[in-house]
């Protein structure tokens, strides 16, 4: 089941990007479209966190409470990759 907040959040998302992509189709002033580029990152990442949310509440839980030590591992594992991927951004 698809996470709704997300999705809707994504689906704005999507919209503003395509204004920001109209303004540098119309020679926008750059400052401006720098501004709405940190906008659609900032929702991006709100996302993120709203996903990260939902997998820490359901994969990691279910993982962490389960009898798997390699399944715990991993899952925590891909935690700690994002983060990193995170930090290299």
């Amino acid at each position: 089941m698809p996470n709704e907040s997300a999705l809707r959040r994504l689906k704005t998302i999507e919209g503003h990007l395509r204004g920001v992509i109209r303004m540098v189709e119309e020679d926008a002033y750059c400052i401006d479209v720098i501004r709405q580029i940190q906008a659609v990152e900032a929702a991006l990442n709100k996302v993120s966190s709203v996903i990260l949310e939902d997998h820490l509440n359901s994969c990691v839980i279910t993982a962490i409470r389960g009898e798997d030590r390699k399944e715990r591992e991993r899952v925590l594992e891909e935690i700690a990759e994002v983060f990193e991927m995170a930090n290299k951004v």
